[in-house]
């Protein structure tokens, strides 16, 4: 979500194209050409592979410095966008993404027989992400996911903390701190109403909403396709 919706709000023309990954295909050895690390997302442009979606919005920017910008232009402020960018690619999405395999890529993986999901795992070219599939299907350690719950619960305070204090993370400008962070923090009042929700986390949800009601995020919505089911309240 990240690299599309920082497009959508450049303005940028470009050729979208989704895989399915309930179907491993960025596993397919088409898409390993494209990335050998078999993950998305990645840009095409002019030829040069671009992947990582911070890096890729940061790439924009520097690529389309006439698009509208994303990045602030004073050093302080830069700085205190790429704080958050930072932080969420390095502890933010790691703790949501877990609870995310729980929830979706386990009872997927063990719809598979053993001979199908080793068949599958064995096009994975980064073995970090093998072992993160048996994990999925092996289900996570009540441990394990009790300790990514807190740390989603300390995730959600710092982020109600500073939007309680101003109305886009990096001040008074939307920048890719939001962008970035948007991408894992929208729709959590569905998954994780206990801890998003009205009375506990006001600023954070209407943030959500300001950002949702972007005519760059519902042309995003309305044109892309998403992998995720439809939201209701769930629990681990």
């Amino acid at each position: 979500m990240k690299p599309l919706l920082a497009l959508y709000e450049k303005g940028l023309e470009f050729t979208p194209r989704f895989v399915d990954p309930k179907r491993f295909e960025h596993h397919e050895d088409w898409f390993k050409q494209i990335n050998p690390r078999g993950q998305v997302p990645a840009l095409d442009h002019d030829g040069h592979i671009i992947t990582e979606s911070t890096v890729i919005c940061e790439y924009l920017e520097d690529a389309f410095p006439e698009a509208p910008a994303l990045r602030p232009a004073d050093p302080v402020a830069i700085a205190e966008m790429r704080v958050w960018t930072k932080w969420v690619d390095e502890y933010f999405c790691w703790c949501v993404s877990t609870i995310g395999w729980e929830r979706m890529i386990g009872p997927s993986a063990r719809q598979l027989s053993d001979a199908e999901f080793e068949d599958k795992v064995a096009r994975i070219p980064v073995a970090e992400q093998r072992t993160k599939w048996r994990n999925a299907r092996a289900g996570f350690p009540r441990e394990v996911i009790d300790e990514e719950m807190r740390k989603i619960r300390l995730s959600i305070a710092r982020l109600e903390a500073r939007l309680a204090e101003s109305p886009w993370l990096a001040g008074d400008d939307y920048t890719l701190a939001d962008i970035c962070n948007f991408a894992i923090a929208n729709g959590m009042q569905f998954g994780f109403p206990e801890v998003v929700n009205a009375e506990a986390t006001p600023h954070l949800l209407g943030w959500i909403d300001r950002i949702n009601a972007r005519p760059a995020a519902q042309a995003m919505f309305a044109r892309s396709k998403s992998e995720m089911p439809a939201r209701e309240p769930a629990t681990v």
